[in-house]
């Protein structure tokens, strides 16, 4: 595997041709829907298809971590030089046989390249929806296309730390950072959303606009704890609950938080100790607590504004899901399934509090309209 380049771009333009593919059924479906309906409706349901997509993503991007897939194809973007990995049979096969439970085996191949395709998908559909914006501008169309042109630029960073993924093996700060980047495109692609939709503001008090804003940097910050913890691995370094390791408060080894490291070491190169993983993860934990009480207060006051209930009621379920599947990680020894439901919640999460703040307004913006420009 070591001998493998890490960038070959010979596969490229059939991977853009795999993206075409997996975007051309949803986009299909969405011109023949909206093919008579209004620029705003068009808008809004492209973009509510490629959050749907872009959430699909972000799950199966979980599920490629925890699975152990993320070097399955050692190189970038296309698995041994080749756009699938039945081109690339021989060479997975002499490095699945050299380590049978190493990185590289069919399987793992399979779910990285799967993963691969689906992100050139939703890359497409983003370029879709940044395209059709512009034009719809040149169309006389009163429509801003910033936002969804700042979502192509995200889609193209998030692609650039997916590669990055693969050839800087597995560093923790930059799984983070992917991460981080595909739930933070979630919460573009729902604000804009919001934008396409017609149905108006909510009236929002300043002090529960104030407290969703305090739950939503809190649950940011616990998402990149989360990340913190799975990247690294440290999920089971503390196998026991409500204690870690037989302690209520256990020993503290601070480097697992130096940021800028290799997978399993210290900023010194020297392996890194199982206590620095069991700070990792009991850090998290700890957090968890503060994240929840903030995540059911704010579901509990938005359930009782109309117009709000709904996302009021998400987060209520959501937190419940986030402590059960949260807590199987640990008694359960790291079930696969709730291991990819918990970041599935926690991406719902973001999705919830970000429509919560777009349609929950004090003030009244000017908000996006769709009239024809005035002639000059």
């Amino acid at each position: 595997m070591n001998d493998v380049a890490l960038y070959n771009l010979e596969p490229v333009l059939e991977l853009m041709a795999v993206g075409l593919a997996v975007a051309a059924l949803p986009l299909a479906w969405w011109f023949w829907r909206q093919r008579h309906a209004a620029a705003s409706s068009r808008l809004k349901a492209l973009t509510l298809i490629t959050l749907f997509l872009t959430f699909d993503l972000v799950l199966f991007g979980a599920f490629t971590r925890l699975t152990d897939s993320g070097l399955g194809c050692p190189d970038w973007p296309g698995c041994y030089g080749s756009s699938t990995p039945i081109g690339a049979k021989v060479e997975i096969t002499a490095a699945q046989t050299a380590m049978p439970t190493g990185p590289v085996t069919h399987s793992k191949a399979w779910i990285e390249m799967v993963h691969r395709y689906l992100a050139t998908g939703v890359g497409v559909l983003i370029l879709t929806l940044a395209s059709t914006t512009w034009w719809l501008r040149r169309q006389s169309q009163e429509v801003s296309p910033w936002l969804p042109t700042l979502t192509l630029v995200w889609v193209c960073m998030q692609g650039a730390f997916g590669a990055l993924t693969v050839t800087m093996k597995l560093f923790p700060a930059i799984v983070t950072l992917h991460l981080m980047g595909g739930i933070g495109l979630l919460a573009l692609l729902m604000a804009q959303a919001v934008r396409y939709d017609g149905a108006g503001l909510r009236p929002l008090p300043t002090f529960l606009r104030r407290g969703v804003w305090i739950g939503f940097v809190l649950l940011w910050a616990q998402i990149a704890l989360g990340g913190w913890v799975s990247t690294n691995y440290a999920v089971l370094a503390c196998p026991d609950f409500p204690t870690c390791n037989g302690q209520w408060v256990p020993d503290m080894n601070w480097q697992g938080f130096s940021l800028w490291r290799e997978l399993g070491y210290t900023t010194q190169g020297e392996l890194l100790p199982f206590l620095a993983l069991s700070t990792i993860h009991f850090v998290h934990r700890s957090a968890a607590w503060l994240v929840l009480g903030v995540m059911v207060w704010v579901g509990w006051q938005l359930r009782r504004h109309e117009g709000l209930s709904m996302a009021g009621r998400w987060l209520l379920g959501l937190s419940a899901l986030q402590l059960i599947t949260g807590l199987s990680n640990v008694v359960l020894g790291w079930p696969l399934l709730a291991a990819v439901m918990h970041t599935g919640g926690a991406a719902a999460m973001v999705v919830t509090l970000t429509w919560a703040l777009s349609v929950g307004r004090t003030d009244n913006p000017q908000r996006m309209t769709f009239s024809p420009r005035p002639a000059p």
